[in-house]
């Protein structure tokens, strides 16, 4: 059962994988189903060069593992917290990249500096919690409040979306936009996007235009 939700978070680690914002058995995705009480997520502790669509476990909306041969991942409490805040969140991408990561460290905001990265902004950090946990959850859920991205410091980034590829374009932005803020910062170049540029630039992407 559930295949096309099992495929979508398994297509969506492989791609992440394969562009390097994940390693090893780091980092989790998961997909909710057309039922609003089922999520496909990640399972815990499989490499993903070997995961197949059989691999993904199911859990409804409360974290109950339904389905599956391997445990869900240890992240379900933050995918399914946030999945319970919020009925727009069809898909959730976790990363622990290596430029996001470095720039939570900071505490401070990310900001964008380029057309694209407007989308995804105010991004803020998460206090580190541990991982996994129901504080964590419950952090990530108040952070996040109605934006679709948040830094989690000393652990790299939490993402949503309408969908997977929504969600999966928000983590690769990110990354990018962490990327580019830390060299910049390091050259003492970094401008970022006035506030009122940001407003425009995200009306746009609402109105369906192109940036």
């Amino acid at each position: 059962m559930y295949e096309d939700i099992k495929q979508q978070v398994l297509d969506a680690i492989l791609e992440a994988q394969k562009i390097g914002l994940i390693h090893g058995t780091s980092g989790n995705v998961s997909v909710r189903g057309e039922d609003d009480n089922i999520i496909a997520i990640t399972p815990s502790c499989v490499p993903y060069e070997t995961m197949k669509v059989e691999d993904i476990a199911i859990v409804n909306l409360d974290g109950e593992w339904i389905e599956g041969p391997h445990k869900p991942s240890s992240e379900t409490p933050m995918h399914t917290a946030v999945m319970r805040a919020r009925s727009d969140v069809r898909a959730n991408v976790h990363t622990h990249g290596k430029f996001a990561t470095i720039m939570a460290m900071s505490g401070e905001d990310l900001l964008p500096s380029s057309p694209p990265e407007a989308e995804f902004t105010p991004i803020k950090v998460v206090p580190f919690t541990m991982p996994g946990s129901d504080n964590l959850a419950k952090n990530v859920v108040s952070t996040l409040a109605d934006k679709r991205v948040v830094l989690l410091k000393n652990h790299g980034m939490f993402c949503t979306g309408a969908d997977i590829g929504n969600a999966m374009a928000a983590a690769i932005y990110t990354e990018e936009m962490a990327e580019i803020c830390m060299f910049s910062k390091l050259l003492g170049t970094f401008d970022a996007l006035p506030e009122d540029v940001v407003a425009n630039i995200q009306a746009m992407i609402a109105a369906d235009k192109a940036v």
